[in-house]
């Protein structure tokens, strides 16, 4: 009868542990089925809040910058993965993103359990202000990429030039990335290199935040430049599915060439036919214009066109010959390097890196020789006239009349320091 008791006894034991072992598969199996329905409105959440929201699971965060020679292995390593092999993990991420392209200085966030086993339950690591990498590890390895809502508010911002465009912009709190992109839309317009105390500007045009953190500039919604007292707006408009900007008569901003090959560089020497040449102490024709430039600086094709020479001379150092059409051709000499696939033969578009700034050939110092042929003739290039390309079409003037009238009355809302002094 006794053995009989420890049998029944033994039995109601070893069938409720069944019955608890098989409510715990059931358990596992609906959370990994239902994954991201429990872990998605966490994260939603969470990142407007501009933080992840997994302390709900009684987590230990940590956040942590990648160190310089840091892998992604290193860092896991520094876990405990639990059930988890490193190689499983690096092998999983390898699917959603590269994880060689982890970089020195990129926060992540590290969540692991809050007791006695400290295992790693989540890594979040931030590839930018806006995207981030998840490396979910509670039940199974489960790696995706989200990212953070982006609000765009319009502003806007106005300044007289002191020394230069970029000088003006920081002086006032504002972005380089602006500033970079009002030098492209008037590039063909303003001679950056020559803006002059009393130049002054406005513009309007989209942030992106991410909470309350500005992260970047979006488009430009509309500009205004006054340069030598000439007065240039910006005008944007879709044309035939392209966005681009036009002046108040319709003409398109995009000439045929680019004002300059290089980016807030300064001109060093310019066309002459009597210079007094550095290296060899006489006086002879200058037939092109320098840039002074660190080396390294990118250099940019200045037009569309056929590259008709890519090589090495002995005045000229390393050199690109650029021809855009029968009548057009321009040369950039004394580059450290050609860019990536520059040869004879390489077909070029207007803005491409076609090498960089360097001082091979006969040069004293880093710089940018920018030559430039009208019919087989060398010309100074900034007293060729330069037609406007792709105006407004006769069938789209009155709509681009309405968006003009509208850009341009946000325009004048927009008040220069010295007017608001005048009317204080």
């Amino acid at each position: 009868m006794k053995i009989k008791e420890k049998d029944s006894y033994f039995l109601i034991i070893f069938y409720s542990a069944v019955i608890l072992l098989f409510g715990i598969v059931i358990t596992r199996t609906f959370i990994n089925s239902n994954k991201e329905e429990i872990i998605s409105p966490i994260i939603e959440e969470d990142i407007q809040l501009n933080q992840f929201g997994f302390n709900d699971f009684e987590l230990i965060e940590t956040i942590k910058d990648v160190q310089r020679n840091q892998t992604l292995s290193d860092i896991l390593n520094s876990f405990n993965l639990g059930d988890f092999t490193l190689e499983q993990v690096v092998s999983s991420a390898q699917n959603v993103f590269n994880v060689r392209s982890i970089r020195v200085g990129r926060p992540f966030h590290s969540y692991v359990s809050d007791d006695s086993l400290s295992q790693l339950k989540y890594l979040v690591y931030q590839k930018d202000n806006i995207n981030f990498i998840v490396f979910d590890l509670n039940d199974s390895v489960y790696i995706y990429e989200d990212s953070k809502p982006v609000e765009i508010r319009t502003n806007n911002f106005s300044a007289s030039i002191s020394h230069s465009l970029f000088a003006s912009l920081s002086e006032n709190g504002a972005s380089i990335e602006l500033a970079v992109k009002l030098s492209q839309i008037f590039a063909w317009q303003v001679d950056f290199y020559a803006i002059q105390k009393g130049d002054r500007f406005k513009v309007i045009y989209e942030e992106k935040l991410v909470g309350d953190k500005i992260i970047g500039t979006g488009e430009i919604l509309g500009a205004y430049f006054d340069h030598k007292g000439l007065e240039y707006f910006a005008i944007p408009f879709e044309q035939d599915s392209v966005f681009q900007y036009f002046d108040q008569d319709g003409n398109s901003l995009r000439k045929a060439f680019l004002k300059a090959p290089l980016e807030f560089s300064r001109i060093s020497s310019r066309y002459s036919k009597n210079r007094f040449h550095p290296i060899l102490k006489r006086n002879k024709p200058h037939l092109g214009t320098d840039y002074a430039a660190p080396h390294g600086t990118p250099i940019r094709t200045v037009g569309d066109g056929v590259v008709v020479e890519a090589g090495y001379s002995g005045g000229n150092g390393n050199h690109v010959k650029v021809k855009h059409n029968t009548t057009y051709s321009t040369q950039y000499l004394h580059m450290s390097r050609f860019a990536k696939g520059i040869k004879k033969g390489t077909r070029v578009s207007q803005g491409q890196v076609i090498g960089f700034v360097g001082s091979t050939g006969l040069a004293t110092g880093p710089h940018l020789c920018f030559r430039f042929w009208k019919n087989g003739v060398q010309v100074d290039p900034y007293k060729e006239k330069n037609p406007p390309s792709y105006p407004v079409k006769k069938d789209l003037i009155v709509k681009f009349d309405s968006v003009k009238a509208r850009v341009i009355s946000e325009l004048d809302k927009v008040a220069f320091q010295d007017e608001l002094s005048a009317s204080l």
